[in-house]
């Protein structure tokens, strides 16, 4: 993967991390930014469950796709942007845990197009428990008004 004029990317991700209102609704935490790889924690939280008590697919989706589209500012200029343009969340096993990690890994960068896989972790007693996957693409914006990095 090559480093583009990204800047301080780390700084970057974690100022507009902080402006995403509906991570900071869910409670989740920026905890590990790296070129290329993100990772979002979140502690579990009834009120982010479905019916059978277990963390919502909603929930899930939202963090990896958080945690996929900030790998993908990662590896982008300083004057651009992203935008989630497609993604398909596999739900592999029930949101039980006592706490989640989801993570980004890009697994094509580009100019234009970013692809980025996704892993969702329920962390409790023992090791921790693969609950989803994702695969998403990213649209890198320049020039559009009212979306900037």
């Amino acid at each position: 993967m090559s480093v583009r004029n990204n800047g301080d990317f780390r700084e970057r991700i974690r100022r507009n991390f902080a402006r995403q209102a509906a991570m900071e609704t869910i409670g989740a935490e920026l905890t590990r930014v790296e070129h290329g790889v993100v990772e979002i924690e979140l502690p579990f939280d009834f009120k982010l469950t479905q019916q059978h008590g277990i963390l919502h697919a909603g929930v899930i989706s939202a963090a990896l796709d958080s945690a996929c589209g900030f790998a993908a500012y990662s590896v982008i200029d300083v004057d651009a942007s992203i935008l989630t343009i497609e993604f398909k969340v596999n739900l592999m096993s029930p949101g039980r845990g006592e706490r989640f990690l989801f993570r980004g890994e890009i697994t094509k960068p580009g100019s234009n197009i970013i692809v980025a896989d996704g892993r969702g972790y329920a962390i409790g007693d023992g090791p921790a428990k693969l609950i989803a996957s994702m695969t998403g693409t990213m649209m890198v914006v320049r020039g559009r008004e009212g979306i900037t990095g």
